[in-house]
């Protein structure tokens, strides 16, 4: 499969970075006589995204065989004013019937990268705070049918630097640690 898209909305967008009288939205924070107009962002109309999506086969032992290769790689990209996010990537593999006798089992890893947006960096340096990047994930995942109308999927993701690498909320000069994250996906066919 492979997926090339994209849309413009023309609603309007609260900017990261200035305020309503074109100031920083960032320095209004360090002011402690700001008034309510310096705080508030700007309203920009519009707002847009492109991205691309492959996710294609690309190994299987013979016509017959229930086990296959997979890859996928997923891309998004959009304006960096009035979007946290303004690039990320995606990518993995997946092989279908891992071990003998577990045809409709998946095993997957998977890998992605975020980057904080323009605005949102500005921001940050306006006021003086950490200056988020990228943030890293990693993901490792076993879908197993249990039955024929059960499966179950354990799913583990560690990610680096967490909202890129901003400010911990609980002390606001030391950066938001790593995680990693365990959970559990369930799907029942009635």
């Amino acid at each position: 499969m492979y997926k090339l898209g994209g849309y413009y909305d023309t609603a309007k967008f609260a900017d990261y970075r200035y305020n309503q009288r074109g100031g920083s939205l960032g320095a209004a924070t360090l002011n402690a006589s700001a008034t309510q107009a310096d705080l508030t962002p700007r309203w920009d109309r519009g707002n847009w995204m492109v991205y691309g999506i492959i996710d294609q086969m690309i190994w299987r032992p013979s016509l017959t065989s229930p086990r296959s290769l997979g890859a996928f790689v997923r891309a998004t990209g959009n304006g960096g004013d009035r979007n946290m996010i303004s690039f990320a990537i995606d990518a993995g593999l997946n092989l279908k019937a891992p071990f003998r006798g577990r045809d409709n089992d998946t095993i997957g890893l998977g890998w992605g990268i975020g980057r904080a947006s323009s605005g949102q960096r500005q921001f940050d340096r306006d006021s003086h705070s950490l200056v988020q990047g990228n943030e890293n994930h990693l993901e490792l995942t076993y879908q197993a049918q249990v039955t024929p109308w059960l499966v179950m999927q354990p799913d583990f993701h560690y990610v680096w630097h967490p909202a890129g690498g901003g400010a911990d909320p609980s002390f606001p000069y030391r950066r938001t640690g790593d995680e990693a994250i365990f959970g559990l996906h369930s799907n029942i066919t009635f």
